[in-house]
C-alpha cells in the first residue's frame, strides 16, 4: 500500500503539472500512468532487497495508477442519460472511455517492459470486526482523496457517506456472496439516500456529495485486468473481467438515480 501511495502520488502530481501547462489529454494520461507504474516497481524492488517483501505484491502497480480512472464522468454520464440529456451524457461517456482505453494500454505496455503481472493479491486473514473497521478507514481516506481531486466543497461529509456506502458494498460481497454489481447498486443507493438526508444541512448540491462518495466503487482494477488479458489474447478471461466491470459501472449511476427518484419529487417526474 505504501508503494502504491507513492506511485500514485508521483503520477497524479505529474498529471496535474502537465494539465496546468495545457498538454494534450493523451500525453498527460500516458506520462502519469507510466510514471506511477515505474515508481511503484522501483519502490517494490527496494523493499524486496531491503526488507524481503514478497515479489507477489507486484500486482499492486494496478492500484498505483487507479487515480486516472474517470469515475466522475462515468457516473455523471449515467445521470445525464437518465434525464434524457443525450448530448452531455454521450460526451461524458466517450471521454471516460477514451481515458480508460489510453490509460489501460499505457499500463499494459509498462507491465510488459517491467515484467509485471496482475496476479491475485495475497490473502489476509483477520477477524470480521477488524475487516469492517479497516474498510471504513480505507474508504474514508479514499473518498476524501477523490473529493480533494474533484475540488469538492464538502470533503468531510462526502468522505463519511463514502465510508459507510463503500464498506456496506464490500461487506455484502465478502459476507453474503451478493454479486459485485448488485452490491454496487445497493452501495450507490445508500450513498444517494444519505446525501439526500444531509444535503439541506450542509447547504451544497446533492451531486457534490453523491458522486465523490461512490467514485471509489468504479472498478478500475476490473477494467485494467480486462485489457491486460485482451492484450495477451486470453479472450475468455478478458471478456469475464470486462463483463463484470460493465455491470458494476452500470449499477453505480442506477443506484444514485433511484435514490434521487425516492427522495426528490422534482426528479421523479418529467415533461
Amino acid at each position: 500500500m505504501f508503494c502504491a501511495f507513492v506511485g500514485a502520488g508521483f503520477g497524479n502530481f505529474l498529471r496535474c503539472k502537465l494539465t496546468k501547462h495545457h498538454f494534450t489529454l493523451f500525453l498527460c494520461i500516458v506520462s502519469s500512468v507510466s510514471l506511477a507504474c515505474l515508481v511503484y516497481a522501483g519502490f517494490l524492488k527496494i523493499g524486496e532487497m531491503l526488507f524481503g517483501i514478497s515479489v507477489q505484491h507486484e500486482a499492486g502497480y494496478i492500484c498505483a495508477m487507479l487515480f486516472i480512472i474517470p469515475g466522475f464522468p462515468f457516473i455523471t454520464s449515467g445521470i445525464d442519460l437518465a434525464k434524457l440529456d443525450m448530448r452531455s451524457g454521450t460526451e461524458r461517456l466517450m471521454y471516460a472511455l477514451i481515458v480508460v482505453l489510453v490509460a489501460t494500454m499505457a499500463a499494459w505496455i509498462m507491465a510488459l517492459l517491467l515484467h509485471l503481472q496482475p496476479v491475485d493479491f495475497i490473502k489476509m486473514s483477520m477477524p470480521v470486526g477488524m475487516w469492517i473497521v479497516l474498510h471504513l478507514i480505507a474508504s474514508f481516506c479514499g473518498v476524501f482523496g477523490f473529493s480533494v481531486m474533484f475540488n469538492s466543497p464538502v470533503r468531510l461529509a462526502a468522505a463519511m457517506i463514502g465510508a459507510v456506502a463503500n464498506t456496506l458494498r464490500l461487506e455484502l460481497v465478502d459476507l453474503s456472496a451478493i454479486p459485485p454489481a448488485a452490491a454496487a447498486f445497493i452501495g450507490a443507493l445508500t450513498a444517494g439516500i444519505l446525501a439526500s438526508l444531509i444535503k439541506n444541512k450542509v447547504g451544497y448540491p446533492r451531486i457534490s456529495l453523491t458522486v465523490p462518495s461512490i467514485v471509489i466503487m468504479v472498478p478500475g482494477l476490473y477494467l485494467y485486468r480486462g485489457f491486460y488479458n485482451l492484450g495477451i489474447m486470453s479472450l475468455s478471461v478478458a471478456a469475464s473481467w470486462f463483463a463484470a466491470a460493465i455491470l458494476i459501472i452500470a449499477a453505480l449511476p442506477l443506484g444514485l438515480i433511484f435514490a434521487r427518484i425516492l427522495t426528490d419529487r422534482t426528479f421523479r417526474y418529467c415533461t
